[in-house]
């Protein structure tokens, strides 16, 4: 097969313009960022595709043995399997993706249940001041802000598009936080923990930004030092 051929056959490539926010139907929450009239961030440039990025590659994740725990300054800890968790309260999030390695992957409609729900059944507490997103992928982590994890278009999503999150792209389920860089929308979560202090992450640690945010100064908040 061609290279072009190998493309328009990619069920992901997007060979047209993105789609405006009052045109999508489907979505419960529209991302803010969506309604600019530029949607893609200083530095970055719109990609077609949906590249795989990941630290270490894809792990093997039992689904039958899947779960989901939350912990740290909450009231009321929690722990579900995969299907208890896909029965919690869902919604359809209208959101743009924004890797630090300089791709924007517009026009993206995510399905799952928003971090305000999860929060909300555990009971944060006040002092919570962070969330930390914790892997399957050995170890991993990030941070996010609990005013950026608590965002209306943040969720734990497990459908992209109206299909499942396949496994290269953090399927069952994945952390989307579409105000901040991709690499804090975690692949493969298996749960958060709040804390009242910052604690950096896999990449933070490396020297990625504490936040991320992509319309920050400059080209946007890429690294601890930018």
């Amino acid at each position: 097969m061609s290279f072009l051929g190998s493309l328009f056959n990619d069920p992901k490539y997007q060979p047209g313009d993105p789609r405006k926010p009052e045109e999508i139907s489907e979505a419960d929450i529209i991302s803010p960022n969506t309604r600019l009239p530029n949607r893609i961030p200083p530095g970055q440039t719109r990609t077609r595709k949906w590249p795989v990025l990941d630290a270490h590659g894809t792990p093997e994740i039992d689904l039958a043995t899947w779960s989901f725990e939350v912990d740290g300054l909450v009231e009321h800890p929690q722990k579900w399997s995969l299907d208890e968790f896909m029965q919690l309260p869902a919604a359809k999030v209208y959101a743009d993706f924004h890797c630090v390695t300089r791709w924007s992957r517009l026009d993206n409609l995510w399905g799952g249940v928003p971090t305000r729900e999860v929060a909300k059944i555990a009971g944060i507490k006040p002092e919570a001041k962070f969330g930390v997103a914790l892997a399957y992928d050995y170890g991993w982590t990030t941070n996010v802000p609990i005013e950026y994890f608590l965002n209306e278009d943040s969720l734990f999503a497990w459908s992209h598009d109206g299909a499942p999150i396949p496994p290269e792209h953090g399927g069952p389920v994945r952390l989307i936080i579409p105000q901040l860089y991709a690499w804090k929308s975690a692949k493969w979560v298996k749960g958060v923990r709040f804390l009242e202090q910052d604690q950096a992450g896999y990449w933070e640690e490396g020297g990625y930004h504490m936040r991320g945010n992509p319309w920050g100064p400059g080209d946007g908040e890429r690294f601890r030092w930018s």
